[in-house]
């Protein structure tokens, strides 16, 4: 479609990046207002309201995007999650790193990308080491750790998404929307909340739409993407250090969207602060947590957003298999650090 619009100086890869910069302050700004976090929502103090918001968003996303399929606007039949051979060892062992590795610096890569934005000194020092070693986990040292995992399969044939059902896409949907909203219905969450939280979940089909439909050039095609912050923290941190030689594409422009989102919203109420490490064994904690983010960030195919919120609104196996392996470290590690602290008589503070 991006062709008939008759640009000769401008690309689609260019306007992607501008297209995930408006994305991404909406994304940022709407996520700092509802403290928008998976983790939160699996094993927060707060986890009923967490869970209510991170749901609500979920179903609209879902909604949302197989509406778009539903109306020949986007198709996932080549995407990535839809292999027919589902790399089963490095999703669940991704996801399991990831979901520890997120307990411990007390954020996903989301939450700790809207934190930045908001002062916060950890997440940004967090962010920086998980894209250094996603990176190195993609193409990297670890990358014949990545592709050795991948060869452990399950094949699937055509059956790679709930689609393939009986009932098919729009019934499943339906089914994934209507429990995510009884649930998040008793989570006691304000409507200014609700409200925010749709928002964020119209933002899944509205990038997925934009890059796969909007931008669309036969000529010079770009990837179909939608929010998600693995790759896209890797590609941002080399752009950093080497634009005039790789240039800017949508993940680079989501993630500077939601520090710039985030900082926009934390300055208007009043929520930005300054905020470091208070010990050394913090630190150690919050660098092991981004380690294991980065490398079961890739393994999984996504983190919490690109395999969760972007992913299961697809309805790929892979990325239902990849946000419950997610959900399943989180929990487990959590409750052995619990077990840990009562036994040795020490409470953590949220601060470490």
């Amino acid at each position: 479609m991006f062709e008939t619009f008759g640009f000769e100086d401008t690309t689609a890869r260019q306007v992607s990046v501008l297209l995930a910069l408006a994305l991404g302050i909406l994304f940022g700004f709407f996520a700092e207002r509802t403290k928008f976090c998976f983790r939160r929502a699996l094993v927060g103090e707060d986890r009923r309201a967490a869970a209510g918001v991170w749901l609500t968003a979920l179903a609209v996303a879902v909604l949302g995007t197989q509406i778009a399929v539903a109306m020949g606007l986007i198709d996932f039949g080549t995407h990535r999650f839809m292999a027919a051979d589902l790399p089963l060892l490095a999703i669940v062992l991704g996801g399991l790193l990831f979901g520890a590795g997120m307990v411990l610096t007390r954020g996903c890569v989301s939450r700790l990308t809207v934190l930045g934005g908001s002062g916060n000194l950890r997440a940004l020092l967090v962010l920086l080491v998980f894209a250094v070693i996603a990176h190195a986990t993609l193409k990297g040292v670890l990358a014949p750790l990545r592709v050795a995992l991948g060869t452990v399969t399950v094949p699937l044939g055509e059956t790679v998404s709930l689609a393939a059902l009986p009932g098919g896409a729009l019934l499943w949907a339906g089914l994934i929307a209507v429990a995510a909203l009884a649930w998040a219905a008793r989570s006691g969450n304000g409507i200014g909340a609700v409200l925010m939280a749709a928002l964020i979940g119209l933002l899944v089909p509205l990038a997925w739409v934009g890059t796969g439909y909007v931008l669309l050039d036969e000529f010079d095609p770009i990837a179909m993407e939608s929010l998600s912050f693995t790759s896209p923290s890797a590609e941002t941190l080399f752009f950093a250090i080497a634009s005039s030689s790789i240039p800017a594409g949508f993940g680079t422009g989501l993630v500077g969207g939601v520090l710039l989102g985030a900082l926009t919203a934390s300055l208007l109420f009043g929520t930005f602060q300054w905020q470091s490490f208070d010990s050394p064994r913090q630190t150690g904690r919050y660098l092991s947590g981004a380690a294991l983010m980065g490398v079961g960030g890739v393994l999984a195919g996504g983190c919490t957003v690109g395999a969760g919120l972007s992913g299961v609104p697809t309805l790929s196996f892979a990325a239902l298999l990849a946000v419950l392996s997610i959900a399943v470290g989180a929990v487990t590690l959590n409750a052995l650090l619990g077990r840990s602290s009562a036994s040795a008589g020490v409470a953590l503070s949220p601060a470490e």
